[in-house]
């Protein structure tokens, strides 16, 4: 009997010992973040998630969410000019800051669930078709015929036949027909329809029509592609800031 005491004291020895460790808590870890107007002060658990993985995250949120490569818009006569003249060193900046961040975008690390996992993939392919649309823009303007390669084509395929038909009449009507359409958005389309009758009547109608049908049409088309659905930010938003214990913001009035 006394031996038997001996052993259930030994026993409930180690489960108190074993409650004890579970229930110690580790130590919060804080991290600082800037949003889009507001410093953020979070403390997460290092039990739960690394720093790197955090970082890696916030990162994908807010610095690999737009404005990746150095914009090269055209809306004028001056700006066509300009990006036709210094096409070969605009594309030689693209490649260069193209394989500056795809060497860190690729290389993160994010916490371990599906939906950051998801975030990571979707932009890496975002991050792959934007700087393929930005190369084959900076080329279009001075060879309307090469985005008869696109890997656009099927999608875009009425902007890009347009600009690169033999036939001019085939791109005025495209022209027209985009212009019609978009003046109807405006608060004034007779203003947008004069315009457009004016440039019509240039002699630079041609780089006109490119300006309209590979800028606004042919980019905008091939650019919402392959954009994530925007109603899915807000969420993810929300899911980082979850990852905190304890935050507060301090944020700059609008």
């Amino acid at each position: 009997m006394k031996k038997l005491l001996i052993t259930l004291s030994l026993a409930l020895s180690v489960t108190v010992w074993g409650q004890k460790k579970t229930t110690k808590t580790n130590t919060l870890v804080l991290y600082t973040y800037q949003t889009f107007n507001c410093e953020n002060k979070g403390y997460f658990d290092p039990g739960k998630y690394k720093k790197e993985e955090i970082d890696g995250v916030n990162k994908l949120l807010y610095q690999f969410n737009s404005g990746l490569f150095d914009s090269h818009s055209v809306f004028k006569l001056s700006d066509l000019d300009d990006v036709r003249k210094n096409k070969n060193i605009y594309l030689q900046q693209l490649e260069k800051q193209y394989q500056e961040k795809k060497k860190e975008l690729y290389a993160i690390q994010v916490i371990n669930l599906p939906e950051w996992k998801k975030l990571h993939q979707e932009t890496i392919q975002t991050f792959e078709n934007e700087y393929q649309l930005k190369k084959e823009d900076l080329i279009a303007y001075s060879d309307p015929a090469s985005l008869k390669n696109s890997k656009y084509y099927t999608t875009c395929k009425e902007y890009i036949d347009a600009v690169s038909s033999p036939d001019k009449q085939k791109m005025y009507t495209v022209w027209k027909n985009f212009v019609e359409a978009k003046s109807k958005e405006n608060s004034n389309p007779q203003l947008v329809i004069d315009k457009f009758k004016a440039q019509f009547n240039d002699p630079r109608k041609d780089d006109y029509a490119l300006i309209q049908l590979i800028g606004f049409g042919f980019y905008n088309c091939a650019n919402g592609s392959f954009r994530p659905d925007p109603n899915d930010e807000g969420t993810l938003y929300e899911k980082f800031d979850k990852v905190f214990t304890k935050l507060k913001a301090d944020c700059d009035e609008p």
